[in-house]
């Protein structure tokens, strides 16, 4: 089995969503100790917030990029570029020898669905002890031009092609809320039964809402998955409970 542990940090903990891009480096120093303590294998993936979304946004990269607007590949790439390096650094500085990596360069979709992303150069890196960053990101789309890809569509896309044996998703609520609680497990069982609270901030990619779609996807993989405070990322690292939210295959306890 393979000890990969694959976490996500949501863009609303490392920025502040509602200035545009505004990144909250004290929060991803902290981060960083507190990976750099775990000593774990691990593959980093992170949202883009407040980095990316407002210039996703602007130039309409969702619907598709033409020779019209796409200026909006460069400034929406570099936005969440100079997010990635402040996440790589502060790795660094404390210990993690972490590499950021930019899905435009190999991932590709069709009509916004990612169909091609080889992850084979990330579990090389890992094998021999680089933990690599990555984040949502514009891709080249072979319908639209190009379009946005999130951090929870690589989680779905990536996890099982690398045997990930733990996932999880550090955000800035309990869990997946519905009316104010924390629903402890989630499965297409019961979904229908939940009602999930959209994000009060730009969002490109379906804030809540979409990690749970790609997640379930992931589920039906046979991956199970985890969505929790940022201030319980330890309890997941070390596989404690984190009272949050569960994403699995089937509607069970334990």
């Amino acid at each position: 089995m393979s000890d990969i542990i694959l976490l996500k940090l949501g863009g609303s903990v490392l920025t502040d969503k509602s200035k545009p891009g505004a990144i909250r480096n004290s929060v991803i120093s902290s981060i960083a100790a507190i990976i750099a303590k775990a000593r774990i294998t691990l593959l980093l993936i992170h949202g883009a917030g407040s980095c990316g979304h407002p210039e996703a946004m602007e130039y309409r990269i969702m619907e598709g990029v033409t020779r019209e607007n796409f200026k909006g590949i460069l400034t929406t790439h570099e936005a969440v570029s100079k997010l990635n390096s402040e996440v790589v650094n502060a790795l660094q500085v404390a210990g993690v020898p972490a590499l950021g990596i930019a899905p435009l360069t190999f991932c590709i979709s069709e009509d916004r669905e990612l169909i091609s992303c080889d992850p084979s150069a990330i579990q090389k890196l890992i094998e021999i002890g680089i933990t690599p960053v990555i984040h949502g990101d514009v891709v080249m789309d072979r319908k639209l031009g190009a379009t946005v890809i999130s951090g929870d569509q690589l989680i779905s896309f990536i996890a099982p092609r690398i045997g990930a044996f733990r996932v999880g998703l550090a955000t800035d609520v309990e869990g997946v809320l519905s009316e104010g609680v924390v629903v402890p497990i989630i499965s297409r069982a019961n979904l229908t039964q939940i009602s999930i609270k959209g994000s009060v901030n730009t969002d490109v990619t379906g804030g809540m809402q979409g990690k749970v779609n790609e997640l379930l996807k992931l589920a039906d993989s046979g991956v199970t998955s985890n969505i929790f405070h940022i201030s319980r990322i330890s309890d997941f690292l070390f596989g404690l409970p984190h009272g949050g939210t569960i994403i699995r295959s089937e509607l069970k306890n334990g």
